[in-house]
């Protein structure tokens, strides 16, 4: 099998292998933030730029990086980031930062970003890893957003903070509650499902005439 184009590389963490729809990886601030667009923005704009510099320094020193310490190093890596947009969103913007609370400091264990490093950064050029880091971070950026945006509209009646509905609209609440990420997630993972399996039964009957 060829190697895949630097196309391929950018664009499939985007949406053919979703982080959080298709391998359903780093589903804890996916579930947890999601309350708002504003918040799934934020999570998903600091999860890139975490994404981003972790995988260039993991590929750039990849050579020097003992196997044996390697996950640790890691770890090491993603952390200082993590560490950077802690404090930029504290300094920057308080209210955001409270309201991400402790799940901006979990990034560090997000499994999505470890394993990016693991199977990716570690084997890969630094342009190759860079164009995987970025399609991975958009990809869990546009599942953030499609979630908070079902979520905020149907359990505030806003998009981005405006009213959509005016004041006659009686919110879901529970979409806005933790529960309210579940059944995000479910509402999106059913409506893709049906969607592929109609795209797969309509190649099947193409095929056949």
């Amino acid at each position: 099998m060829s190697d895949p184009t630097r196309a391929e590389t950018l664009f499939r963490g985007v949406w053919r292998e979703n982080p959080v729809m298709i391998h359903m990886l780093g589903l804890c601030p996916a579930l947890a933030v999601t309350n708002t667009v504003a918040n799934s923005l934020a999570m998903g704009i600091a999860t890139l730029f975490v994404l981003l510099g972790s995988s260039l320094l993991v590929s750039t020193f990849k050579r020097f990086i003992p196997h044996e310490v390697r996950i640790s190093t890691y770890i090491l890596i993603i952390a200082t980031f993590v560490t950077v947009v802690d404090m930029s969103l504290a300094a920057w913007t308080p209210a955001l930062h409270k309201a991400l609370g402790a799940y901006i400091a979990l990034i560090v264990v997000n499994c999505m970003i470890l394993g990016r490093q693991e199977s990716f950064a570690a084997k890969q050029s630094i342009g190759r890893s860079m164009l995987d880091a970025l399609g991975t971070g958009a990809g869990f950026i546009l599942a953030l957003v499609m979630m908070g945006s079902i979520r905020e509209i149907l359990g505030s009646g806003t998009f981005l903070g405006v009213s959509l509905f005016g004041d006659r609209f009686e919110p879901w609440l529970i979409m806005v509650l933790p529960p309210g990420g579940f059944f995000a997630l479910g509402f999106w993972l059913l409506g893709l499902n049906w969607w592929s399996q109609r795209r797969a039964r309509k190649a099947q009957v193409e095929g056949a005439a």
